[in-house]
C-alpha cells in the first residue's frame, strides 16, 4: 500500500515538475521574442561586408532579415554591365551566404514580394509592418527613413563610434610615467587608460613633466588597445631654444689672478 502512494506521488511530482518548466520556458520565449528586434537589411550593407565580421564576433543579438528584393537586386547588379558594381553586388551575394552560416547570429532570408515597389520603399514598409529598423550604409535612405519615423542604423556610425580618438599624426601633452619595455622608451596612459609607448622619452619618466607627443601608430588587439608616439619636432625645438638661451645667460669664467 505504502508503495502504491508511493508511486502515485512521485508521478504528480513529476507532472508538476514537467508543467513548470514548460511553463518556464514558454515564458521566457516570449519575452525573448518580445525583446528581439526586426533589422531589416539592404543592398548596400551587404555590399559593404563589415557586418559579417560584426556578427561573426557576436554583437548581433536581433533578428537580421534579409529581404528577397535586396537579394533580387544584387543579382540584376551581379549580371549587369557595370564591372565594379558587378563585383560588389557579387560580394554583396557572398557575404549574404555567411551570414546565414554564422551561429551566434539569427540571420534569414525574408520571403516578401518586392516586384512591384523599388527596393528602398519595400524596406521601408517592412519596417513600418512589422516594426523593425533598417540597417543601412545609404544616407539618403537613413534620411528618407527618419522622415518616414522609421529607425535607421548604420555600420559607419558604429565604425566611428569605435575608432580612436586620436589618430597617426595627432599632438598631445602627455606625463611620462615610466620607463617602457625597449630602452630609451617611455610610458604615458591617455585618460581612458590607454597605454602610450613614446619614443626617445625615457628621460622624462617620473619627472612629472608634460611634453608634446606626436601618435605614429594605433595597434588594436583581444586584449585591448595600444599607441605608439614620439617626441613632438616642436617640442624638441623649445628644449633646444632653453639649453641655448640657459648657456648664453651664463657669466663667462674669469681667470682668476695668480
Amino acid at each position: 500500500m505504502e508503495l502504491f502512494i508511493y508511486i502515485i506521488l512521485s508521478g504528480i511530482f513529476l507532472e508538476t515538475t514537467a508543467l513548470t518548466i514548460k511553463s518556464f520556458a514558454g515564458r521566457n520565449s516570449r519575452i525573448n521574442g518580445t525583446a528581439r528586434r526586426k533589422v531589416f537589411v539592404d543592398t548596400s550593407t551587404l555590399m559593404d561586408g563589415r557586418i559579417l565580421s560584426v556578427a561573426k564576433a557576436g554583437f548581433l543579438g536581433d533578428d537580421i532579415l534579409i529581404p528577397r528584393s535586396v537579394i533580387r537586386e544584387l543579382q540584376l547588379l551581379a549580371d549587369g554591365s557595370d564591372a565594379d558594381k558587378r563585383t560588389r553586388a557579387r560580394f554583396g551575394l557572398d557575404v549574404a551566404n555567411e551570414l546565414e552560416r554564422v551561429e551566434l547570429s539569427h540571420v534569414e532570408i525574408f520571403a516578401d514580394e518586392g516586384d512591384r515597389v523599388k527596393v528602398d520603399e519595400r524596406l521601408l514598409e517592412l519596417a513600418k509592418e512589422y516594426r523593425g529598423i533598417i540597417l543601412t550604409n545609404d544616407f539618403n535612405l537613413a534620411k528618407v527613413a527618419a522622415t518616414e519615423h522609421v529607425d535607421a542604423i548604420n555600420i559607419n556610425d558604429l565604425a566611428q563610434g569605435l575608432r580612436s580618438e586620436y589618430l597617426p599624426g595627432d599632438k598631445l601633452h602627455v606625463k611620462i610615467i615610466s620607463v617602457g619595455s625597449n630602452p630609451h622608451q617611455g610610458v604615458a596612459y591617455l585618460p581612458d587608460g590607454t597605454m602610450v609607448v613614446v619614443d626617445a622619452a625615457e628621460r622624462y619618466a617620473g619627472k612629472n613633466q608634460a611634453i608634446e607627443i606626436e601618435f605614429v601608430r594605433y595597434l588594436q588587439t583581444n586584449a585591448g588597445k595600444m599607441m605608439f608616439a614620439k617626441i613632438a619636432e616642436q617640442h624638441k625645438t623649445q628644449q633646444k631654444n632653453k639649453k641655448h638661451k640657459q648657456s648664453f645667460g651664463r657669466k663667462p669664467k674669469t681667470m682668476k689672478k695668480k
